[in-house]
């Protein structure tokens, strides 16, 4: 289901799109299909219903004036009616939006916010983005997108995929992962350079990122990951770089957070 957005180039390089729709929504519910091209962003815009946004492949990123999102599958995110935010991609990337307006935000989170998605609610947005017939609006599409509004509803809020912090303590870790996300060294080696106790970093790690250390380096070699992946590196070559003993420990670690492998990543992008 594509809506005929005209991607333009712009003179710093990038692709601009348009927002869709404008004043009004074609339907209360709507379900809308895109793929936007590497180096592509929406300006800042805000609509008077709301928006979920789930890639398929590759990585959204919403900011607005106070967050900045960063969301890929298994994850979405939730942007409720008047929230000014900009929408970017570093990367080609598949993607959808489901649109709700005002009569059916009952139960739906008052705040942006990334939202997991379930296997159900995947199974909802993928069956829409091959089937959806568009207007009129079909009854099972309005089934379909009743079914898909309650799991919304429902989903667990994830907070940020990968927070940051500017702990005195843990911000000059988390710099050192970024910079070189392949770094295998402990927790207590990096307590050990920034002159703290290991414990220490443990106990700011839940306060300021409401995760270990361990699933917080996953998700920046996640993160990292996906964009090699683009580059068309090889999955050996990803996993040395990223610090993995092996490629079949990286495909392991890859599959248990995004639910597919990285061929199978690779393939939705049409590589």
């Amino acid at each position: 289901m594509r809506q005929g957005i005209e991607a333009m180039k712009s003179t710093s390089g990038s692709h601009i799109y348009a927002s869709p729709f404008q004043d009004q929504l074609p339907a209360p519910l709507f379900y809308r299909a895109e793929t936007m091209l590497a180096d592509s962003c929406y300006p800042e815009h805000s609509h008077r219903w709301g928006e979920f946004v789930y890639s398929f492949c590759g990585v959204m990123e919403v900011k607005l004036a106070n967050n900045h999102f960063i969301a890929p599958p298994p994850y979405g995110v939730w942007l409720p009616p008047g929230t000014l935010h900009v929408g970017q991609n570093r990367d080609a990337t598949s993607y959808c939006s489901v649109y709700i307006s005002a009569e059916y935000l009952q139960t739906l989170p008052q705040n942006p916010c990334i939202l997991a998605v379930n296997p159900l609610m995947r199974s909802i947005l993928e069956y829409l983005r091959d089937q959806f017939q568009g207007l009129p609006l079909q009854a099972e599409d309005q089934r379909l997108l009743l079914a898909l509004r309650d799991q919304l509803a429902r989903a667990e809020c994830a907070g940020s995929y990968l927070p940051d912090t500017e702990d005195p303590l843990l911000a000059p870790v988390l710099r050192q992962l970024r910079d070189n996300p392949g770094d295998n060294r402990s927790l207590a080696a990096f307590a050990s350079a920034v002159n703290t106790a290991e414990r220490t970093l443990i106990r700011r790690c839940k306060q300021e990122l409401g995760m270990t250390f361990t699933e917080w380096r996953q998700r920046l070699r996640i993160m990292a990951a996906l964009s090699l992946l683009s580059e068309g590196q090889t999955v050996e070559n990803i996993a040395l770089d990223l610090g993995y003993s092996s490629a079949s420990a990286f495909i392991v670690m890859f599959r248990k957070l995004m639910g597919m492998t990285p061929d199978e990543f690779r393939k939705g992008q049409g590589r």
